[in-house]
């Protein structure tokens, strides 16, 4: 089968050299030309996935009509608030029976649309499946265990973009609730921060523990209310992202809340960084969504105003320890 990247960020970096390795024919779309030189000269990309030796089948582009041209899947990859201007000047260019998978994490601002939304409304008419999971890019390249979801309306189309992206260091199961897998996806980046920010101020593992649990409930009452199912936030698009991503070395979200836990502001915490922090702009648009909903999260908004308003980090978790007493379940 023949497959298209578009974004040759790590993960998406990672994905195509994982579907070029599964034997598809693939094409990876770059915005960066050095990026496509060297993924095609060298078969390394240094830029974004350094170290990692990628399938020397795997071509690169800077041209994204080239590469979604013909493709029968197309897994888009690139930071959430590019992905709709490049989605629609794609969409001409993919065909109509072109399976399209997103593994682009976040909540649009202003529309606060999930990524696969964003994809039927610019590409519609395709099948689209969300691919999410605990997944660090750089182990997935190294080839080490690892496990995602790919979930979908189409069964079928679930089903297909679990056999091209498993193998037997990558195990893709197949899921029916996009809105959970996919919120799950963006919100944990989000609580990735806020764990950072706890250790950045000196807090240990006790309070650690105690966020990430509460930040999953807070998951969890979010995604049922716009009608998902709680038991996604139980799997590995949920707790198990969710762990990832907030005790792990390789979260770039997690670094940003460390420094800006240790006192810097956020731009100095996000100066010189090339890769992005999705968890910063998901921390505006979760804030927003929440709102709309009539949702109480108060680690999503202690986050909101510890970077965008100033407000002291050492400050925070006393605040929230100081609220009024509950049952730990909704009743």
């Amino acid at each position: 089968m023949r497959c298209a990247v578009v974004g040759a960020g790590a993960w998406g970096t990672a994905l195509a050299d994982l579907l070029a390795s599964n034997g598809c024919e693939t094409v990876v779309w770059a915005y960066e030309t050095d990026v496509a030189t060297a993924i095609n000269a060298s078969h390394e990309n240094p830029r974004f996935l350094a170290g990692a030796t990628l399938a020397p089948s795997l071509r690169a582009t800077s041209d994204q009509c080239e590469a979604v041209r013909g493709a029968e899947l197309v897994v888009f990859a690139t930071p959430s608030h590019h992905l709709r201007s490049i989605a629609a000047a794609t969409c001409t260019h993919i065909g109509r029976d072109t399976i399209l998978a997103v593994a682009s994490k976040g909540i649009e601002r202003g529309t606060l649309s999930l990524m696969t939304t964003v994809i039927h409304v610019e590409v519609p008419g395709r099948s689209v499946v969300g691919v999410s999971g605990p997944s660090f890019a750089t182990e997935v390249a190294k080839r080490q265990p690892t496990a995602i979801v790919a979930a979908s309306e189409s069964i079928a189309a679930a089903e297909t973009v679990q056999a091209l992206l498993s193998n037997s260091t990558f195990r893709v199961y197949t899921h029916d609730d996009v809105t959970g897998v996919e919120l799950a996806g963006a919100l944990k980046n989000v609580m990735a921060v806020a764990t950072g920010i706890v250790e950045g101020v000196g807090l240990g593992f006790n309070s650690r523990a105690a966020l990430i649990t509460r930040g999953l409930h807070e998951m969890t009452r979010l995604g049922v209310a716009i009608g998902a199912k709680s038991s996604t936030f139980a799997g590995l698009a949920g707790v198990g992202d969710l762990v990832l991503t907030c005790t792990g070395a390789l979260s770039r979200n997690r670094a940003v809340g460390v420094d800006v836990g240790r006192g810097l502001s956020l731009d100095e915490a996000l100066a010189g960084k090339e890769t992005v922090a999705e968890g910063v702009f998901t921390t505006e648009s979760a804030v927003a969504l929440a709102a709309r909903e009539g949702v109480d999260m108060p680690i999503v908004q202690t986050v909101y105003r510890i970077l965008f308003e100033g407000h002291p980090a050492r400050l925070a978790v006393p605040e929230l320890m100081a609220r009024e007493l509950r049952p730990e379940q909704d009743l």
